[in-house]
């Protein structure tokens, strides 16, 4: 079943476009068996590619810290989830397009070395700002629905960032609870 909340989205939407950028919710929950291939991607473009593990990573200590003040179990950072979310924010850049095009596929090849029971995903884009990491999970956290993810009941995630030619970053985090 796929689910994805309008008003939240038209809501984001509206703030995202003040803003500068566009975050958009969707969220996905799988049966209990998939099957099909893995979505292998190479990514081919004139993207920079850089080491952004220093960004995920305060992604990644930003989002458990907000969930630890909330008292909400920390999330597990998973590299086969974190590859998947990587490739994503890749392709968002290289095209300049934010979307979650492909967030099923992403899902079953992370279901594929990963039980799990239920996937979500928070993208977001920005440039010019000094801090890009804090300024994508702060403005997931002031959104109703990127809140939702990541104050849902998942234990996995992966953070992937990007950043194009333009000096544009793109964020993707994914949210996993196993079966």
């Amino acid at each position: 079943m796929y689910k994805s909340n309008w008003r939240n989205l038209a809501l984001a939407l509206a703030l995202a476009s003040l803003l500068g950028g566009c975050e958009i919710l969707e969220q996905f929950d799988l049966p209990p068996i998939l099957t099909g291939r893995r979505a292998d991607r190479q990514v081919e473009s004139d993207v920079p590619t850089g080491d952004y593990a220093e960004l995920e990573q305060i992604i990644f200590e930003q989002i458990n810290q907000y969930r630890a003040e909330r008292g909400l179990p920390e999330l597990l950072l998973n590299a086969e989830i974190s590859e998947q979310a990587r490739l994503h924010s890749e392709e968002m850049a290289a095209s300049r397009n934010l979307s979650h095009d492909g967030f099923e596929e992403r899902a079953e090849a992370i279901s594929q070395a990963i039980p799990l029971r239920s996937a979500a995903e928070n993208v977001a884009f920005n440039r010019g700002f000094t801090e890009p990491a804090v300024q994508a999970t702060e403005g997931w956290i002031d959104s109703d629905g990127h809140r939702d993810n990541i104050e849902g009941n998942f234990d996995l995630t992966g953070i992937g960032v990007a950043q194009n030619a333009e000096g544009e970053y793109y964020f993707t985090q994914l949210f996993v609870r196993r079966r």
